[in-house]
């Protein structure tokens, strides 16, 4: 299918094929007949994508911080590397459109119901778009398409309205008459209030007039003294809404002088917001922002689950906002079609942002781009990139690669040593269409996809290597063995017990090899200190493993319970792995303790775990958030048998016996054994060495991670 995005490299606006959405949960899958333009939004990051690289980081200085911190972490050029690999992506745009359902796997909807669309990453400019369920609106009888495509814009209005509190017969003066700008005045009429604009633009002026304001004028021409004694007899406004999208503070100036006394500000557009504490002082003004569509958005929790906020408590969610909307224009009271400035093809969608960002055509203010309705939809399945004759495929040379999962870090860790062995990287599946698109390009895959079963499909596909989100995990490696193919799954393998005996059963019965992405033990490191320690005969062995995490956001997905199951079970297995592939013995018994979470929102990831081994040594994992950023993350130290070791951030290993330091390696960037980890996995499937675990160890450290959580959970030991 035909999807519009932006390369955010270059700054350049594409159509591409791209495969069809995948159905991620309760929501719809539907076709497109329009989407609009958000010309203030969409002008700001196709500008913001044409910006040199020193320009982007001088507007984004935090992402600068961690850049320097990576620097520290990866070095120079694996840190250059790594920012390139985020940058060159293609980004959808397009938020706001209107279609038909063609798939439903919730009860709200079913094939054939008519819905507004909203969401960032799902409404998009595509010809066939996934919509939860909580960002779809059903369109009332009578609404045309076109007009409903209008409703996620016509929501972040009304939410700027109703965060002004405005009252029928109050004077509102609207900043900024861009598309939201006027569909706010279209509104305020609506709701009975007089509305009054100012716009840098003529022209937005004169289409507001056109369109129903009280009053409008250029900022040219705006006289503050003079326009409060004429429009609002010399008292001022009861509340201004800014509209505006600028680097300006000009709005804010404007609008303080406006406004009467204990008066409204509500800042919906993304301006600057110095408040000169003198007429906001003697006036009392209040000032709020508007956070987009209304309650609900940026909470993966309402966005994404589709768990609402009870009506009673919520009355006006980012859904219900736009069925709000939906009902105005059943109503007549306000009418989109009005603004509409331009109506093309998707086809013209290069020539559509051109004119928006002033290099063709007029002023713009709708921009709606139509979609073929006459003709069949677009068919399923993967796209293909390259169509040259694909050569026979032994399991003894090539090996043919589907990789399931191509977020950040397939790309930045899996992907490089997998393009530089000896495979065939078959088909790329990703849940976001133009990302798959995207690292098929760059990778030289032969097809993308955002369906697992398609790829699995393919006759010429042998292994499969899974990095999805954690609770996808053990799916997709029993969907992947149940097809005959080895696989390579990142950790964690499961979130739960059940999970884990489905993924060891199927593995058991398929005969497939079954690796998990515990890459530290493939470190040279880790793989000399093993050998030192055997040959110095140090066991039983005492183990310390400090893991200075760092904090993650508080809604980060890796704490979601059904997600990321916590870092525990997400990070914390890393650890556990590397003490038992150290130690070599069975874990016995696991004793736990951590800080408690305040608030309870989200598992610990404040800890202290003992584990115990059945030749009698000992590993302690300290895994903490509530360190400093400036200290290295991960410090191992190893006792035994008169022996010492110390494994400082993968960068550093030494090793001492009786008196004296028997050998220092030093390197400029980690030895985390990414690389390794692949060329073993490669090296087991087509049989030049024996697999790197078994399937008893993977159950082993898996268990002992989940005994961990319990541990934690019911405050006392757990025996294995």
């Amino acid at each position: 299918m035909k999807q519009v995005v932006l390369e955010y490299s270059g700054g350049g606006v594409k159509i591409v094929d791209v495969p069809l959405p995948a159905m991620e949960g309760e929501g719809v899958l539907v076709r497109t007949a329009f989407s609009v333009i958000s010309p203030g939004t969409e002008r700001a990051s196709v500008e913001m994508a044409r910006r040199s690289l020193l320009d982007k980081a001088r507007s984004r200085p935090d992402l600068v911080r961690k850049a320097w911190q990576s620097v520290k972490t990866h070095g120079l050029m694996e840190t250059y590397r790594l920012a390139r690999d985020r940058l060159d992506a293609y980004t959808p745009l397009g938020y706001s459109s209107a279609g038909v359902v063609l798939e439903s796997s919730c009860q709200d909807y079913v094939p054939g119901d008519r819905v507004a669309c909203g969401g960032v990453g799902y409404a998009s400019h595509a010809e066939v778009v996934y919509v939860p369920k909580n960002l779809a609106a059903r369109i009332p009888e009578g609404v045309a398409l076109e007009d409903a495509a209008f409703a996620t814009l016509g929501a972040i209005a009304l939410q700027g309205i109703r965060q002004a509190g405005v009252s029928l017969g109050e004077r509102v003066l609207v900043i900024g008459l861009g598309l939201v700008g006027q569909l706010t005045v279209q509104l305020l009429k609506a709701q009975g209030c007089l509305a009054f604009g100012v716009d840098l633009s003529k022209e937005a002026a004169a289409l507001a007039l056109r369109c129903g304001a009280n009053g409008a004028v250029a900022r040219e021409a705006l006289a503050p003294e003079d326009t409060v004694q004429r429009f609002t007899n010399g008292v001022g406004f009861d509340a201004a809404i800014i509209t505006a999208s600028t680097s300006s503070n000009d709005p804010v100036e404007v609008a303080s002088q406006l406004l009467r006394d204990r008066g409204r500000l509500v800042v919906v557009g993304a301006v600057k917001a110095d408040l000169h504490r003198e007429p906001f002082y003697s006036k009392e003004l209040e000032v709020r922002f508007s956070r987009s569509y209304g309650p609900g958005r940026y909470d993966p929790v309402y966005e994404e689950k589709g768990i609402d906020y009870p009506v009673g408590y919520v009355r006006w969610t980012e859904k219900r906002n736009m069925e709000g909307f939906l009902d105005m224009l059943k109503g007549g009271m306000v009418r989109p079609g009005g603004l509409v400035t331009h109506r093309l093809p998707i086809q013209e969608a290069e020539a559509a942002y051109r004119t928006i960002a002033g290099i063709e055509g007029g002023n713009t203010v709708g921009v709606i781009f139509e979609y073929p309705q006459e003709t069949p939809g677009p068919a399923a399945g993967p796209v293909v990139l390259r169509t040259e004759a694909i050569p026979p495929v032994k399991a003894t040379a090539n090996v043919g690669i589907a990789l399931i999962g191509a977020g950040n870090f397939a790309k930045g860790f899996l992907l490089p040593p997998l393009k530089r062995s000896s495979t065939e990287l078959v088909v790329v599946v990703n849940s976001s269409g133009p990302s798959a698109r995207k690292v098929a390009e760059r990778f030289g895959f032969r097809m993308c996809s955002t369906d697992p079963n398609e790829a699995l499909a393919q006759d010429n596909v042998h292994a499969a290597v899974i990095a999805t989100p954690h609770h996808l995990h053990a799916r997709q490696a029993a969907l992947a063995l149940k097809r005959g193919k080895h696989v390579f799954v990142e950790k964690p393998l499961a979130l739960t017990e059940g999970e884990l005996q489905e993924v060891m059963e199927t593995a058991l019965a398929s005969g497939q090899y079954l690796a998990v992405g515990f890459n530290r033990r493939f470190s040279p490191m880790i793989a000399l200190l093993r050998e030192f320690l055997k040959e110095k005969g140090a066991h039983p062995l005492v183990m310390s493993y400090r893991v200075n995490a760092g904090p993650l956001p508080p809604g980060h997905w890796a704490h979601d319970p059904d997600i990321g199951g916590g870092r525990i079970l997400g990070e914390v297995c890393h650890f556990v792995d590397t003490l038992y592939f150290l130690c070599g013995h069975p874990l016995q018994e696991i004793r736990a303790s951590a800080l408690p979470v305040i608030g309870d929102t989200h598992p610990p990831d404040n800890l202290v775990a003992t584990l115990s081994f059945a030749d009698g040594s000992l590993g302690t994992i300290v895994y903490t958030s509530r360190g400093s950023p400036a200290l290295p993350k991960e410090r191992l130290e190893v006792f035994g048998g008169g022996c010492s070791a110390v494994v400082e951030d993968f960068r550093l290993l030494e090793l001492f016996q009786g008196h004296r330091r028997v050998r220092r390696w030093s390197t400029g960037s980690q030895q985390k054994g990414y690389k390794e980890e692949v060329e073993s996995f490669l090296d087991v499937v087509r049989g030049k060495r024996p697999p790197a675990f078994s399937l008893e160890e993977l159950a082993a450290v898996t268990r002992a991670t989940m005994a961990i959580q319990e541990a934690v959970r019911k405050g006392r030991p757990v025996t294995l």
